[in-house]
């Protein structure tokens, strides 16, 4: 496929330098490299924003440096906006630090979203890599499920293209169309860390279509090998507090989803609890989550205010 379309790389980072650096590696290193690279950098303490000052690698590279840490949430809704308004971005295509592409991701990401539209006449609202741990198994943090409920054409035509009709996908090498961001909006700053890909995903393909693809490729460099099941320690309270929030203040979801998702995150933190070595940990954050999940997220611009002045990417209504 011969493409003319704007690719930008939106790549979060804190306190991981080294980590960052393979992520680069990884982009630039591909068949095929983004048009610009947008690093947000988290008010990290390490060494990371002197290696950013340095660094001169092959794609024109836009540092954003807060001065504030705001998450992984916080950090791609700046790095989005910035790609589409700054950029002109035709995709965006997003991942963590931890993130490393594999050579063909984005050839194969931008070759299976044509594909499907000369397939259907429909352009997916993203495709997401197959996300494999460090030693090349399947990552279980970011196993990503047929989409329930489509249809058998649907199914027919995602897999006539070597892909896969899915419902969501975690900020693990995802490519973005531009417009979807447009139509929908940014990611939740709020949810810090944690759900704030499956909100912000689920949002954007509830109506639309989105893929994943064999053919394109991510390592995730989790320090550990395993799912959301494994003890998170304090950070259990994100979990319950961002998926609450998902299944009551946000509409990424229909109803009978939330349902679903609800009663399957029920048992997993009982099976999470239950396994701790340290349930003190998981009881506290489990009540602060409920607790805090009682007040909706605060807007964009609160949790961004003083930090970034944030542009509105939405298309004005006609």
């Amino acid at each position: 496929m011969t493409s003319q379309a704007v690719v930008v790389a939106v790549v979060v980072t804190f306190n991981r330098r080294e980590l960052l650096q393979t992520t680069l590696e990884g982009i630039t290193g591909g068949t095929q490299v983004p048009d610009a690279i947008v690093v947000v950098d988290n008010a990290s303490t390490d060494d990371t924003a002197e290696f950013l000052k340095d660094y001169q690698g092959p794609v024109p590279t836009d540092v954003v440096r807060l001065s504030a840490n705001v998450g992984g949430a916080g950090g791609f809704v700046v790095g989005m906006e910035r790609a589409v308004l700054d950029h002109h971005a035709d995709h965006v295509w997003i991942m963590d630090d931890d993130t490393e592409p594999q050579p063909a991701a984005l050839r194969e990401a931008l070759d299976a979203s044509e594909a499907y539209r000369q397939e259907t006449g429909e352009a997916p609202a993203f495709i997401a890599s197959r996300v494999v741990w460090t030693d090349g198994r399947d990552h279980p943090m970011n196993r990503m499920r047929p989409r329930m409920g489509a249809t058998e054409d649907a199914r027919s035509a995602a897999a006539r293209i070597g892909a896969t009709q899915i419902r969501s996908a975690s900020f693990v090498s995802v490519l973005i169309r531009a417009e979807e961001i447009k139509q929908h909006g940014l990611p939740i700053a709020d949810y810090f860390i944690w759900n704030d890909d499956l909100e912000y995903t689920a949002r954007i393909s509830r109506e639309g279509t989105a893929l994943t693809t064999n053919a394109s490729v991510a390592n995730h460099h989790t320090k550990v090998f395993g799912d959301a099941g494994a003890d998170p320690g304090p950070r259990f309270y994100y979990e319950v507090r961002n998926k609450l929030w998902v299944y009551t203040r946000s509409n990424a979801l229909a109803p009978w989803e939330k349902i679903l998702f609800t009663g399957a995150s029920l048992r997993n933190w009982t099976r999470t609890i239950a396994a701790s070595s340290n349930r003190k940990v998981l009881l506290g954050g489990l009540y602060k989550g409920l607790r805090h999940s009682l007040k909706a997220p605060r807007s964009n611009e609160q949790v961004l205010d003083g930090i970034y002045s944030l542009r509105d990417v939405r298309e004005p209504v006609r």
